[in-house]
């Protein structure tokens, strides 16, 4: 299985209990999350619109709500992917291990997290 996932949303799924905009999207997620965690599944890495941002309400013409946010979501997205190697396939479960040795505090998720709406549901957020 392969998942086009990205930056941000590497800490988002280590994080994500079952919030979010809708059902399909929580449905998506879910499923996206149970995906990661398999051992046959590899990661392509974007900073654009993927398999997760297909069923989030905010996406027009493959845009985060406009292209003000969208230009706020890319910049997350750049911080995670400037610690990682973006141009190629990766293990899933070797890339969250690497991901979560890389973002394991506060601090190193500040320009990322600090103004997300969930971050205080976010699970990867509070252990932090």
């Amino acid at each position: 299985m392969k998942l086009v996932l990205r930056g941000h949303h590497l800490l988002c799924l280590q994080g994500f209990q079952g919030y979010g905009y809708n059902k399909d999207f929580v449905k998506n997620m879910t499923n996206i999350n149970k995906k990661r965690k398999s051992e046959d599944t590899t990661i392509l890495l974007t900073n654009e619109a993927d398999n997760i941002c297909e069923y989030c309400p905010n996406l027009k013409n493959d845009l985060c709500q406009n292209q003000s946010q969208n230009e706020v979501i890319k910049s997350m997205d750049n911080e995670v992917l400037s610690h990682i190697d973006a141009t190629k396939e990766h293990d899933s479960l070797e890339l969250f291990a690497a991901v979560e040795n890389i973002f394991n505090s506060k601090e190193s998720v500040d320009k990322i997290c600090c103004n997300c709406r969930w971050h205080d549901e976010c699970l990867f957020y509070q252990k932090l």
